[in-house]
Formats: C-alpha cells, sequence, structure tokens
C-alpha cells in the first residue's frame, strides 16, 4: 500500500473569484418587480370585470343567506333566530369595516388637498391661503400629544411671519420636522428586513415576499406618522400612489455609486451574488420610503431637506453586511 500524500492533476485551475472578475452586481429584481405590479394600473375592461364578479358573488352570497335563514325559521324558529342575529351582526360589521375604509380614504384626500394646497400658496406667495394652509395642518395633528410642544412654538411665531414662504417654512420646521424622524426610522427598518432577508434566507420568492411585506408595512406606518391612518383598501391605493411616483420620478434602479456609500458594501457585493441582491433591494425599499414621504408629508419640502437616500441606506445597511460604521 503507498504512503504518502496523493497529488491529483487537474486539466484547469479553478478560477479565483476577485471582485475584477467577478459578475455584476445584480439589479434588485425582487424590488423590481414589486415596484413594476404595484405601479401598474389595471385597464378598464380589468376594472370591470373584477366590479362585476365581485357584484355577482355578493348578490349569491346574500340570496343564499337569505334564503337559508327564512328555510330554517321555518324548520325550527329558535336556530332561525339565532341564525339571524348572526347574519345581522355580519352584516353590523361589514358595514363598521365599510366606514372605516371609507374614513381612511377621506383622511388620505385629505392630506392630498393640504399638500396641493402648501404647493399653490408656495408658488403664488398668497399669505392668506398660507394662514389656511397651516391652519389645516394644526387641526389635522390637533390630537398628537407628541407634537403638543412644536404647536405650542407654531402657535406663538407664527403671527410674526408675514409673508407665504415663511410661514409655510416655520410649520415645516416646527412640525414635519419630528415626524420625519419617526418615518425615516420606519425606512431604514424596513430596508435593514428587506436587505438582511435577501440576502440570508435561500428560498424561492422569500426575497419577494419578504420585499412586498416589509414595503406595505413601511407604507402603511408612513401614512399613519402623517395623519393619514387607512384601511386595507386605503392602503392598497397609497401604495400604487408611491409606486407611480417613484416610476414617475425614474428611481427605481441603483448603481455602483449608491453600493459603494455602504461600508464594505461594494466589495462584499462583488463576492457574493446574494448579498448584492440584498443590498440593492434594501436600496430600493429605502426609495420607496422616501417616496412615500414625499405623497404622505402634508407640507412639500421647501425648508427642510429630502431625506437624502445615500445616506439613509448607508445608516440603515452599514455594518449589515461589512464592518461596522
Amino acid at each position: 500500500m503507498t504512503k504518502g500524500p496523493v497529488l491529483i492533476d487537474l486539466d484547469e485551475e479553478t478560477p479565483q473569484v476577485t471582485p475584477a472578475t467577478a459578475p455584476p452586481v445584480p439589479d434588485g429584481r425582487a424590488m423590481q418587480t414589486v415596484v413594476q405590479v404595484a405601479a401598474r394600473k389595471p385597464s378598464r375592461l380589468t376594472r370591470f370585470f373584477w366590479s362585476a364578479t365581485l357584484a355577482l358573488i355578493g348578490f349569491a352570497a346574500s340570496v343564499a343567506a337569505w334564503d337559508f335563514v327564512t328555510n330554517l325559521i321555518a324548520r325550527n324558529p329558535i336556530l332561525g333566530g339565532a341564525a339571524l342575529i348572526l347574519l345581522a351582526a355580519f352584516v353590523l360589521g361589514l358595514t363598521l369595516m365599510a366606514l372605516r375604509e371609507l374614513a381612511g380614504f377621506a383622511r388620505l384626500r385629505r392630506l392630498d388637498g393640504v399638500h396641493k394646497a402648501a404647493q399653490q400658496a408656495a408658488t403664488t406667495g398668497d399669505l392668506a391661503q398660507a394662514r389656511k394652509v397651516v391652519a389645516s395642518v394644526e387641526r389635522l395633528y390637533a390630537g398628537r400629544e407628541e407634537l403638543r410642544w412644536a404647536k405650542s412654538r407654531l402657535s406663538d411665531r407664527k403671527g410674526e411671519v408675514l409673508d407665504a414662504d415663511g410661514l409655510l417654512g416655520l410649520a415645516e420646521v416646527e412640525l414635519m420636522t419630528p415626524l420625519d424622524a419617526a418615518a425615516i426610522k420606519e425606512v431604514e427598518a424596513a430596508a435593514r428586513q428587506v436587505a438582511t432577508v435577501t440576502a440570508l434566507v435561500p428560498l424561492a420568492l422569500a426575497d419577494l415576499i419578504a420585499a412586498l411585506s416589509a414595503n406595505l408595512r413601511m407604507i402603511r406606518r408612513i401614512a399613519e406618522i402623517y395623519g393619514g391612518r387607512s384601511g386595507t383598501l386605503g392602503n392598497l391605493r397609497l401604495t400604487r400612489a408611491v409606486m407611480t411616483h417613484l416610476v414617475a420620478t425614474g428611481a427605481v434602479a441603483v448603481g455602483d455609486d449608491m453600493l459603494g456609500s455602504i461600508a464594505g458594501g461594494g466589495m462584499l457585493s462583488k463576492l457574493s451574488r446574494r448579498f448584492g441582491e440584498g443590498l440593492v433591494n434594501g436600496a430600493l425599499t429605502a426609495r420607496v420610503g422616501v417616496a412615500a414621504i414625499e405623497v404622505c408629508r402634508p407640507l412639500p419640502f421647501q425648508a427642510t431637506k429630502r431625506p437624502s437616500v445615500s445616506k439613509l441606506v448607508s445608516r440603515a445597511l452599514t455594518g449589515l453586511f461589512g464592518k461596522d460604521a
């Protein structure tokens, strides 16, 4: 029996993976799919089909429930009465849910109306309209205890400002700054979650599901922070508005310049495709979050700077795939 090491000749050398020879950074396919699907507006034919389908299903279910209750009452009045009470409770719950959805739509319309009025007041320089906008914002946050000190400062100083830009800027600095900070925390948390799941969970469609759920939750929380709390249908409508805004501004791609702003991210993303995909999906989630802030914010960015996506991504993802910041 031969002793000693056994040498095996290889016809070709195993290529070494280096940043120079590594494949390009992934394009964030999961987040690209989420944005494109959410921003796509259904056609009139599709809306008509689903409306008719839901109406037919609702009508059939109503007739079946009514026949069930009436037949049960004819056979057994006691059981029929119990079924009638349960049916009434179901209808009451359905009505309350519908009212909640309508209230959510009303809050979103109110935010949008204040936003448009603020833009018009800033464009025209109309002081009277600016004062109406500020009054609307104060009413919007009348019940927010965390803004009590900010509202007090605004109330004390707004009488000293005699131009529209200055008044809107004062309201933005006093009231929007703490809300912006809370919204940015939500964006950072969502970006970190999407990046982590994409990089560490090697399951098919896991990154797509994680991106979709995290973005829906982030958009809902941002709307709640700015006073636009909505129901399920309202949140879906808001999500489509955010994605449409994102597509319209062309901010649906991430390049090497943004990855380079993350400590260690550029090098690691070239060595590991999963980590690179995680970085890209996290960065795109941050861009969705900034778009949600712009859509939900009652006052447009004028006196304060719009959140920097690159800085936000750097804070959210630094240390996640590379060395700590």
